[in-house]
């Protein structure tokens, strides 16, 4: 059974679109982590709310952003096939 090299660069592009696409599962889970951490520093601590808030929202953009790398590399790795 022989496969052109072709065919092999378009199924290991597929694959690997789609084992890019589980690292959007980490961004939703970091995200989701840091604000149930949030959520029970405030209840703890209400008058550090501001702060707390303030340093969950930057933990939460830095989260998403590597779900956002992940959805990239899937796209262009589609975009291959």
């Amino acid at each position: 059974m022989n496969i052109d090299a072709k065919s092999w660069v378009s199924g290991m592009a597929a694959i690997g679109a789609g084992l890019a696409a589980i690292g959007c599962i980490g961004g939703g889970l970091g995200t989701g982590n840091a604000a149930g951490k949030a959520v029970e520093g405030v209840s703890r601590q209400p008058e550090a709310s501001g702060k707390i808030l303030s340093t969950m929202i930057i933990g939460a953009a830095l989260s998403e952003v590597t779900s956002i790398y992940a959805l990239l590399v899937a796209l262009i790795l589609i975009a291959k096939v």
